[in-house]
């Protein structure tokens, strides 16, 4: 199960992300917001994070307008590794390297076809089980 969460910058895009997992037929639940009215990402990233965090969804999906407050919410919450990317290679190697189980979109940084392509890749590529991985992802998760 997908978390999803955006805020009104990335309604929008988050719509066309929703329809890309329907077609793969991977599942998701949708933490808001519901429309293009102006909202208060922190609300949508946390809840979803929290989600994720709780093991009650695998991995999640945020969209902002940048991508970087909805990041820094999600980030906020224990055992969430939530990674902004742009491009697949850093999709690929946060998953890869970091074992990020959240990933955040800016809407108006990357277009509808390139970030569909950025989900596909974070949602296919594993952790690589690395232990200089493992280590390093335990240093994250010390306070």
């Amino acid at each position: 199960m997908i978390a999803l969460g955006s805020d009104h910058g990335g309604y929008a895009l988050k719509t066309e992300i929703i329809r890309h997992l329907e077609a793969r037929g991977l599942e998701y639940k949708d933490f808001g917001t519901y429309s293009e009215a102006s909202c208060d990402y922190p609300v949508f990233g946390k809840a979803a994070a929290r989600a994720v965090a709780s093991g009650e969804c695998d991995r999640g999906i945020l969209v902002c307008g940048t991508g970087i407050g909805i990041s820094i919410s999600a980030n906020k919450i224990k055992g969430i590794r939530c990674a902004l990317c742009g491009d697949c290679f850093s999709a690929a190697a946060t998953r890869e390297h970091n074992d990020a189980n959240m990933l955040a979109l800016g809407a108006r940084v990357v277009g509808p076809g390139l970030a569909l392509k950025i989900v596909d890749t974070f949602l296919d590529t594993p952790f690589s089980n690395d232990q200089r991985h493992i280590r390093r992802i335990n240093m994250l998760e010390e306070e």
